[in-house]
């Protein structure tokens, strides 16, 4: 099974730190309680990378905006055992977690 980074809802809004290739990235996790849903901003060495992006199933987070400055692993919302296939507060971190899955380099 695949890695994956645990999400501690309980402390949201929060930031914590995470190294992912050869970097240490800065998550800050929101959730919007209105509409159910969850936002990720990101950070490397102080540089706000992206900000308010949305938790979605089964997508990439950061996919619309990578570059080399963004981890190349792609992170992704998913359900292993397919119970559930949306990203809300009762979900995630239950069945649904933000898997690492290992890009592959184009050199």
């Amino acid at each position: 099974m695949a890695e994956y980074i645990d999400i501690e809802k309980d402390l949201i809004p929060y930031r914590f730190e995470v190294s992912l290739s050869d970097a240490v990235f800065t998550f800050e996790i929101h959730y919007n309680s209105e509409f159910d849903f969850f936002t990720v901003d990101l950070e490397r060495d102080g540089e706000i990378l992206a900000t308010g992006v949305k938790l979605v199933y089964g997508i990439s987070l950061f996919a619309d905006c990578m570059d080399h400055r963004f981890p190349q692993e792609e992170l992704i919302p998913f359900d292993v055992s397919g119970i559930n296939q949306e990203v809300t507060w009762s979900t995630l971190g239950e069945t649904i977690f933000l898997y690492v899955i290992e890009g592959d380099s184009d050199g």
